[in-house]
């Protein structure tokens, strides 16, 4: 399978974000998974693009022409698509990946996250979606995830699309459940 990898292209200020994005990188190649994401050498995309191809993976990465001057392309990806625009970007993600995962990071992780999940809420995909919850990042999230289950903007039968891992193995798991239904 092939895993969108959504996070940041700064490392945060804890340093147990690059960590357990390598550990990510690390844990999906060896279970024979490639990533697909933005295309980036830096900051947390460049820590699951550099332990994905360490550890024998494929990395596609998708960047849209005008960040080819803010963040450096990585040099060494499997393939590298150029896109005209984020738009573009967000659907060849969503065309190239089997299944999406958003690590910590700012508000491009927050709007291709939610993209992809409100497509899977709509009916567009039937893909994972998941966040991966290192050190809590996303924990008011969840509680708001919550409330809007309280409040009947996410419907009950719509509980299942809030998928969240706290490791890689658990993110792993998701992944291989999702592969044998």
């Amino acid at each position: 399978m092939r895993i969108a990898v959504y996070c940041g292209s700064g490392l945060g200020n804890n340093p147990i974000y690059a960590e357990q994005a390598t550990e990510l990188g690390t844990v999906l190649a060896q279970n024979g998974h490639g990533v697909v994401y933005g295309g980036s050498k830096m900051g947390l995309m460049g820590k699951v693009a550099d332990a994905t191809l360490a550890a024998g993976g494929d990395v596609i990465g998708v960047m849209p022409t005008h960040l080819q001057k803010q963040e450096s392309v990585h040099a060494s990806l499997t393939e590298i698509h150029f896109v005209e625009s984020m738009h573009v970007r967000k659907a060849k993600m969503v065309e190239l990946a089997d299944a999406f995962i958003a690590l910590p990071g700012g508000g491009g992780t927050m709007d291709e996250y939610f993209e992809v999940f409100t497509w899977a809420q709509i009916g567009l995909h039937a893909k994972p979606v998941i966040l991966f919850n290192i050190n809590g990042f996303y924990d008011t999230l969840l509680q708001h995830f919550t409330r809007m289950l309280e409040e009947g903007f996410i419907r009950a039968d719509q509980k299942s699309l809030i998928r969240v891992a706290t490791t890689a193995d658990d993110v792993l798991s998701i992944i291989n459940e999702e592969k044998h239904n």
